[in-house]
């Protein structure tokens, strides 16, 4: 397992040289809910379809 460090130097070699600031605050953003959503995942938070559609249905309902 990877420190938050090492992530970071990572994800700083893997963008192009001219990327800006806010594209290293953007990846950084999108690997942060990455992370967040696999540990939902592995501790059972998570909704099947049915409970999605049904939360959601105020919503899309016309």
């Amino acid at each position: 397992m990877q420190t938050t460090k090492q992530e970071v130097s990572d994800l700083i070699k893997r963008l192009p040289d001219d990327c800006t600031l806010e594209d290293v605050q953007y990846h950084l953003y999108v690997l942060q809910k990455i992370e967040r959503g696999l540990k939902d995942v592995e501790e059972g938070r998570v909704y099947t379809q049915e409970e999605v559609e049904k939360k959601m249905s105020k919503w899309l309902e016309k």
